[in-house]
């Protein structure tokens, strides 16, 4: 929109509040288009902004507010340097959040064995605790329904929201995980990696949660301090030797593959090569090295199991030793005992949940005479999924992977070069990047047996005994995409032939929702659905994002990216810091710390908020406070009431004039600083030392230098039109200056003089304020003039005087260049502080002293 795009202007309010502006700007935006992307402009003219797609499974928090008010401000700048800014919004409503949020409202569980029943309704209400543990099963396709309707509700809520908080987003590009586009581009991009053999499938131990029933990806791991046990094992070695191993999980006891000690371990040295038998089950197995067994731990050997841990995982493939596999997909412990195990003693576990067959092996242990000792409890990190509330357990299942470097020291090497290649802010956050590709230790897991994703877009051939053939599946041409192999045919088949000896299946599993969000720049860009839109936006120029998904979302979408198009997905990231309660903690759901906004923005208004939040530099953490958001408000209505006495004192009709006179060159010098200072932070993406120094001088404005020259302006002749020129020229800046932060005011006061949106107009340059300074300006004179008003109204307010009284007599004190100086703003000083007489002291103190008479 241009400065001309309005017809007429607001007038100065004869009581301006901020009451009520977010609505009327909100929608006055959305009207107006004020923030809509141009397509018409050169890629050079574009900026264009990978937006996070904030999870839509509840309610968005304090900590959204800090870190999408910090890249709003970003677009607002942009904006106003000329650039037109592309800049979405999305929501990621896919994976497991989602569904776990749809299963605990509603009280349902998805059962692909059921057939879709159209007319199946939900509940009308939310439904109670009992009815979440007792869920009523429902179809896979009325569990998909469901979910699409919840998380359209969600999305008007989070959407009504980033309104009221004045993001600058183009609502027009909002784009959701699992809409149309999303699931094209995703199974686009899966294909593409298939047929560059990038993805791959594999039998293999896979990290797997009970509750949720799904694979889960070494980078949605984390540890949580749980209670636990070590017991100590008596194996039986050759000769009637005794083996004591330590563990907390005797459970794992029939999976027992081998023991393994470090090569240069002496105790164990004789062992190596030769086997032990197990407790209570009597199998042998081998006795071998490996240098990761750490001999200061427990008895210094372990017990290998197919898997109780990451480490198991890793001596089971390196020291190729056998597979028993005990522990199921539900947590359980399988119905039938592994190759070689002995029946009888298996079957006292079989069923049992992995708690329970623990307490049941230490029974057979104790009985055995093989428990030695009592069990010492201890505290250590258990693995989880980052969203899930039960231990992991790792299974053998079939998986997709997608290569990152983990198994590929090449590709790895790529990767990190990569991260060199990208600016980050603040820089130091790339070490964590380097440390998560440095550490990786297996290829990218996409694949989770969930409903609410993007499918897995193959089928496999059935042989003639009904078997998958794995090794060469089907996959549909790019044009028919998106499909659900679960319930369309793949080409050259009929619906008929799923599931019958010679005809096909369809993969059941979903992609990672990660798998989906790594490709926010393409699904949102037009990637080969609008090739000139991509042209002008990817690569895009920023990445905002928290920095505990550098590990995810960051390194996922450099992966897509670098295998796909071999470029950096954007060229700039920006990393946030964390939300801290008062007590200096962070911020989670899981603390019940939250603060959820909503009710702080209507309290104290969006700009208040947003205030708060630009105090918070990029990675740096912030804790909640509410007296800062009082700040802001009163920031905010200072903005307002300085503006409309500016205003009133005739400054709209004089915004072009140029400022002739000394106090008013000066404070538009030290003006031209401020621009030079902010916008050199903005360019730094340190909003927080831009709104710092624009807000210092803003209460120097008010405080001193409209105090100064208001009487001057009142009157009339060069002196007057001087000092509305300046107050012109500073309130136009200034406004522009603030905008970026307080979208909401600075628009309002912007509508009362000026044509078009302050969010539309320039950004102001230091030419343009010196353009205002008829000669030059000393920015020193106005602080000189400053500390002079502030000691007369010192000694006013000793004497508990108004600041109206008047002063017969003061006396200026000081070096005599400094009073020379002084006698250039000597008449608006007088005026300022009701002196009738004003005597100027050379040399007599080393600095400058005014001295009243009453």
């Amino acid at each position: 929109m241009t400065d001309t795009a309005r017809t007429a202007r607001a007038g100065v309010p004869e009581r301006p509040n901020l009451d009520g502006i977010e609505e009327t700007w909100a929608r006055r935006w959305q009207e107006d288009g004020t923030y809509a992307f141009d397509r018409t402009q050169q890629r050079e003219h574009v900026y264009a902004i990978d937006t996070p797609p904030p999870t839509v499974s509840g309610e968005l928090h304090m900590g959204h507010v800090f870190s999408y008010t910090h890249t709003d401000t970003v677009a607002r700048f942009q904006r106003m340097r000329g650039r037109t800014v592309f800049y979405p919004m999305g929501w990621d409503d896919n994976g497991l959040p989602t569904e776990r949020r749809v299963q605990n409202v509603y009280g349902v569980r998805p059962d692909p064995a059921l057939p879709y029943d159209p007319d199946w309704q939900p509940p009308a209400t939310p439904v109670s605790e009992a009815a979440r543990k007792d869920p009523v099963r429902i179809s896979r396709l009325n569990f998909i329904e469901l979910c699409e309707r919840l998380t359209a509700e969600d999305e008007q809520v989070f959407e009504t929201l980033w309104r009221r908080l004045g993001l600058s987003v183009d609502w027009s590009l909002t784009y959701t995980t699992i809409g149309r586009v999303a699931r094209a581009t995703s199974q686009r991009a899966f294909l593409r990696n298939l047929a560059r053999g990038e993805a791959y499938q594999a039998e293999a131990p896979t990290l797997w949660d009970v509750g949720f029933a799904t694979a889960v990806a070494q980078a949605e791991l984390e540890d949580r301090e749980r209670p636990g046990a070590y017991h100590r094992l008596r194996f039986h070695g050759p000769g009637g030797r005794e083996v004591l191993i330590d563990t907390t999980r005797p459970e794992l006891l029939p999976a027992c593959v081998a023991l393994v000690c470090h090569p240069d371990d002496e105790r164990y040295a004789d062992l190596v090569g030769a086997s032990v038998r197990t407790p209570v089950f009597g199998v042998e197995v081998p006795v071998r090295a490996h240098p990761l067994a750490d001999p200061a731990k427990g008895t210094g050997i372990a017990m290998v199991c197919t898997f109780g841990d990451l480490a198991d995982v890793t001596w089971w493939r390196e020291l190729q030793l056998d597979t028993r596999v005990v522990i199921g997909r539900d947590g359980r412990l399988l119905p039938e005992p592994p190759t070689g195990v002995p029946a009888e003693p298996y079957a006292a576990l079989a069923g049992q949940t992995v708690n329970g067959a623990r307490r049941t092996v230490v029974e057979l242990l104790a009985d055995a005479g093989d428990l030695v000792g009592e069990p010492r409890p201890i505290t250590h990190p258990v693995k989880f999924y980052e969203r899930g509330d039960r231990p992991l357990e790792i299974v053998s299942t079939r998986q997709w992977y997608l290569r990152n470097g983990g198994r590929d020291a090449g590709l790895r090497a790529e990767l990190l070069a990569r991260g060199r290649e990208l600016h980050w802010v603040p820089e130091h956050m790339r070490h964590r990047y380097e440390h998560w590709v440095g550490g990786l230790s297996g290829d990218w897991l996409v694949s989770r047996q969930r409903f609410f994703g993007v499918p897995v877009p193959v089928w496999y051939r059935l042989d003639d005994a009904g078997e998958p053939d794995w090794t060469d599946p089907l996959t549909p041409d790019e044009s028919a995409l998106p499909i659900d192999p679960s319930a369309e045919p793949p080409p050259g088949y009929q619906e008929s032939q799923r599931g019958l000896p010679g005809g096909f299946v369809g993969d059941p599993d979903v992609l990672d929702t990660w798998a989906t969000s790594s490709l926010t720049p393409q699904i949102v860009g037009g990637w080969e659905t609008d090739p000139e839109l991509f042209r002008l936006v990817f690569p895009m120029d920023l990445r905002p994002q928290g920095q505990e998904i550098i590990r995810t979302w960051l390194f996922a979408t450099v992966v897509r990216s670098h295998l796909e198009h071999g470029v950096l997905p954007w060229r700039d990231t920006v990393l946030s810091g964390w939300i801290l309660d008062p007590d200096r903690k962070k911020m989670s759901k899981s603390k019940g710390n939250v603060v959820t906004p909503m009710d702080l923005l209507v309290q104290h208004g969006s700009d208040a908020v947003r205030y708060w939040a630009a105090s918070g530099k990029p990675g740096m953490d912030l804790a909640f406070d509410p007296a800062q958001i009082k700040v802001g408000r009163r920031l905010a209505t200072k903005l307002l009431n300085a503006s409309k006495f500016a205003l009133g004192l005739g400054a709209a009709d004089a915004l072009r004039a140029p400022a002739t006179e000394p106090l008013d060159t000066a404070m538009l010098a030290e003006l031209s600083g401020v621009v030079g200072a902010a916008t050199s932070a903005f360019d730094g993406y340190d909003h927080t030392a831009a709104l710092m120094t624009t807000e210092a001088f803003f209460w120097r404005f008010c405080d001193d230098y409209i105090e100064l020259v208001k009487e001057r302006a009142y009157g009339s002749g060069r002196g007057a039109d001087s000092a509305r020129a300046a107050l012109a020229t500073a309130l136009s800046v200034q406004l522009r200056l603030f905008a970026p932060v307080l979208p909401f005011v600075t628009e309002e006061v912007w509508s009362w003089w000026r044509y078009g949106s302050v969010h539309r107009a320039p950004w102001p340059t230091t030419y343009e304020v010196g353009r205002a300074v008829q000669g030059s300006g000393d920015p020193e004179l106005l602080r000189l003039a400053a500390d002079a008003l502030g000691q007369v109204r010192r000694a006013k307010s000793e004497r508990k005087l108004s600041m109206k009284a008047e002063v017969p007599l003061a006396e200026a004190l000081g070096p005599a260049a400094l009073l020379d100086r002084l006698t250039l703003v000597a008449d608006d000083l007088r005026a300022a502080g009701r002196i009738s007489k004003l005597d100027l002291l050379p040399d007599r103190t080393p600095e400058l002293v005014i001295a009243c008479a009453f």
